[in-house]
Formats: C-alpha cells, structure tokens, sequence
C-alpha cells in the first residue's frame, strides 16, 4: 500500500489528490482576516526558503537551539519506530516530516498536515518518501477518528493559529493510547518589562504568546500523564504521553 493510499484509509472525509498531496478542504480556506504572519505562511516565496533560510533563523532566535538538535529531539521523543503512524501538524514544507519517516519500517507512516497550498507544494517536491503523505486539512477538525495516531506533534506554528488550544485538543482526540505528543510553541517571558515589549509586538504581525502554563495544564486536564516542558528564550516545548487503555 502507498502512503497516499494508507492515508485515504485513515481519512473519515473523502479527499482529492491535487499535485502529489491530499485535499479535503478544496476551494482556498483561510482566517476571515488573515495575519501578517498567516499571509507569509501561504507565500510561495516564503515556501521556498523557508526550510533552509527562515526557520533556522527564527527559531535559532526565539529560542538558540538549532534545527539539527530540534530534529533528534523530536525523534527522541516521539519515538517514531517500526510501523507506528505519526502526524506533523502544520508540517509546512516537511523538514520535520521526512526525517521522522525516516525513522519508521516500511510499513509506517508518517502524515504531514497543513492548510498552505505553496507549503505542500514545497512538501511533496522536496521531502516526499516512500512513508511519507502530505494532506491539506484544517487542524482544528482533524479529519480522522480519535486514537488513529502512535504519535503526533506540531512545531512552531500553534501561535500562528486562529484557535491554538482547539488544534490542541484535536491532536490529543486522534492520539492513541500510550502515544507521545510534542509542541514547540511560544512562551511569554515571566519579566515584566519584557512583556511589555514583546506580547504587543508579537501581536503586530499576528503571532500570540502563551502562559508558561496553558500548554502544561491543558495536556493534563486532558488526562495526559509524563508532562515535561522545557523553556528556551521566548519557546516552549512540551512534551506528554496518553496513558495505556486499562487491562481488560
């Protein structure tokens, strides 16, 4: 079975192949007034560099690791082995994608999911593989049955988003038991003054800066249990797991 065609059978809409990726959206969707920082995303400018000049750069910023050492650990924890399905949410043009396929047998899987035509585009040419399938969905209504993921994640985008801790709670839904979920998302600074400068900033060009904790609590009100957060600069990453179904 190809990727695409094990991807279909995960799906509980139907989708349409359009240049190399899956659709079940159709006509262009996008927010009622779409940010400076969404429009960038939807560029196809944006898309061409993004993965070699503009995220290394931002995130080495935002939060001094680099796109290597992000890369090992997201595959350290996510765990993605043997036939196990992962989910990239907002995977952009796949740098992440394709490594953590990298990582699964020949029967796993590895989707990666965004709502930006030029960033699948980039996906599909510069990072498909033989586990990899790229969708165009909207993550606040992910088009799958709950408990369908070994693993999902979403990297650098959930303050780019309309209903960030809605994505959230999807990302949990489809998780399977005893999955590991990972985000790496902004975090508002604890020192006064430099809240005054950089939340209204961030807002300027569209993006939100999260509590310390929202993330945190989020996951564990959903019943999430290994909740671990690490704090670097103005980004967080945390990281959970869903507990194992009781023994019958």
């Amino acid at each position: 079975m190809t990727p695409i065609e094990a991807t279909r059978a995960l799906l509980n809409q139907a989708a349409t192949l359009r240049q190399g990726y899956l659709d079940v959206l159709g006509a262009s969707v996008s927010s009622p007034a779409p940010t400076v920082a969404q429009r960038a995303m939807n560029s196809p400018l944006v898309a061409t560099v993004y993965e070699r000049v503009w995220r290394p750069l931002a995130f080495y910023t935002a939060s001094g690791v680099t796109t290597g050492s992000e890369q090992r650990r997201a595959r350290r924890d996510l765990r993605p082995t043997g036939t196990a399905k992962l989910l990239d949410i907002a995977c952009g043009p796949g740098n992440f994608t394709r490594r953590l396929a990298d990582e699964l047998s020949d029967d796993g899987l590895a989707v990666g999911l965004d709502i930006s035509e030029p960033m699948l585009t980039r996906a599909v040419a510069d990072n498909s593989g033989p586990r990899t399938c790229y969708l165009r969905a909207d993550a606040r209504a992910l088009p799958f049955e709950d408990e369908t993921f070994d693993a999902v994640c979403c990297f650098g985008a959930l303050y780019l988003m309309p209903e960030p801790l809605r994505v959230a709670q999807e990302m949990v839904r489809v998780l399977a038991p005893s999955g590991r979920i990972a985000i790496l998302t902004s975090c508002q600074s604890g020192f006064a003054p430099a809240r005054l400068v950089t939340t209204p900033a961030a807002a300027v060009v569209g993006l939100r800066m999260f509590d310390h904790d929202t993330f945190v609590d989020m996951f564990a009100s959903a019943g999430l249990i290994d909740i671990h957060q690490d704090i670097q600069r103005a980004m967080q990453y945390v990281t959970a797991t869903k507990p194992p179904n009781p023994a019958r």
